[in-house]
Order: structure tokens, then C-alpha cells, then sequence
């Protein structure tokens, strides 16, 4: 195969592979990127995983492992672009850091060449579908809350007392037989609760 292709089917036997995998929430499971990454040869001991980090979030410990674990000649695994990165400039970061350690990324089982002039122009390309992905899927959920909101299926941050509880609270308080720790038990909510349930009442002058 010519020297600088851009992509070129991925082989265990010739480099070291190094898996990484990450999902945004804590509910997400890695399972499914795992099994892909083994798939494409990695060795389950060297896949490093973020959980609960979204993309844009530049301090993953996994990912940093992962980079550090990478030396010359080997090659770095993803199942896909987005799950290393969520933004061009945080996308060209990570392929300086592997281009100064002589170190490719598989995209899948699709190789690219951080010394390849075109495959920096490909690898920017694609950061920047991942991160207009990213936005479009921000926008969404805007618009998402917005028309929950019309609809009255959004309220926001509900009160943790009910309004008797509230009534309640202030009238145990203004006895002057219960202090504010005592209330906070009784009620089972914090002190800042307390605080300002107290003030929202003195307020309104209920």
C-alpha cells in the first residue's frame, strides 16, 4: 500500500491499538462501544473509558490516559469521531498531540494519518459534522423545552414544600419553639430551605 494513504484497513499485528470510549450521561452504557472497539481488534485492557463526560468536556481523565498510553507507531481507536471529540478546535488538539507522537486514529476501522496533509483537511471535515451534530441536537432540546414550557408540561424548579407544609413551617417557627435545625428535621429539607421558605413568607406577608 502507498506511503500517506489516507484511509487504510486496520491490523492488529501491525501497531499496538489503543481503544478509548466515552458516553455522556451516567445512564448511558459503554457496553456497545466496547464490544465494537474489541471488534476492531483492541485488547479490552487497553480501552480507557470516560462515563458521563460529555465531548465538549476537555478534562477526561480516560482520554488523557489513553493519549498517554499511545506511542510511536501505534494507533489510537474510536468507534466514531464524536465520541473523542465534540468540537473542531478540541478535534485539531488531539490530532497535534498524536501527530507530534507519531501516533494514527482509527475511526472505526478506517486509519487516519495525522502526517497526511490531506488527511488533516479529512479530519477536519469531519470534526466540523461533529460538532454541528452537537449543535443541532442543543438546538433541539431548546426548542424541545420551549414548546413544553408553552404547553405547560415545563415548569421549573418546583417548591420542595407544598403550600401547607410552608404555612406550616412558618407557623412552627414564628412560636419561637423551634429553631431553624429543628425545623430542617422535622420537614426533612435543608437549612437553606428553611432560610427561604421563612423569606419568601415574610415577603408576602402571609
Amino acid at each position: 500500500m502507498q506511503k500517506g494513504c489516507l484511509i487504510r484497513t486496520l491490523h492488529p499485528m501491525e501497531t499496538l491499538l489503543i481503544g478509548y470510549a466515552r458516553c455522556s450521561t451516567d445512564t448511558q452504557d459503554l457496553s456497545a462501544q466496547r464490544q465494537a472497539l474489541m471488534a476492531l481488534g483492541v485488547a479490552e485492557e487497553r480501552i480507557y473509558t470516560d462515563h458521563g463526560l460529555t465531548g465538549s468536556n476537555r478534562s477526561r481523565p480516560g482520554l488523557d490516559q489513553a493519549l498517554a498510553a499511545v506511542r510511536a507507531g501505534d494507533t489510537l481507536v474510536v468507534s466514531k469521531l464524536d465520541r473523542l471529540a465534540r468540537s473542531v478546535p478540541d478535534a485539531r488538539e488531539i490530532a497535534q498531540q498524536l501527530e507530534v507522537k507519531g501516533v494514527k486514529l482509527a475511526l472505526g476501522a478506517s486509519i487516519y494519518d495525522p502526517e497526511d496533509p490531506i488527511g488533516k483537511m479529512f479530519f477536519n471535515i469531519l470534526a466540523t459534522f461533529a460538532e454541528f451534530e452537537a449543535d443541532l441536537i442543543r438546538m433541539r432540546t431548546r426548542e424541545g423545552m420551549a414548546i413544553a414550557r408553552l404547553k405547560g408540561k415545563l415548569r421549573g424548579k418546583q417548591p420542595k414544600l407544598s403550600e401547607k407544609q410552608q404555612t406550616e413551617l412558618c407557623r412552627m417557627h414564628a412560636t419561637g419553639e423551634y429553631s431553624i435545625s429543628d425545623l430542617a428535621e422535622v420537614f426533612s429539607v435543608s437549612r437553606p430551605t428553611v432560610y427561604r421558605t421563612l423569606e419568601r413568607h415574610r415577603k408576602t406577608g402571609a
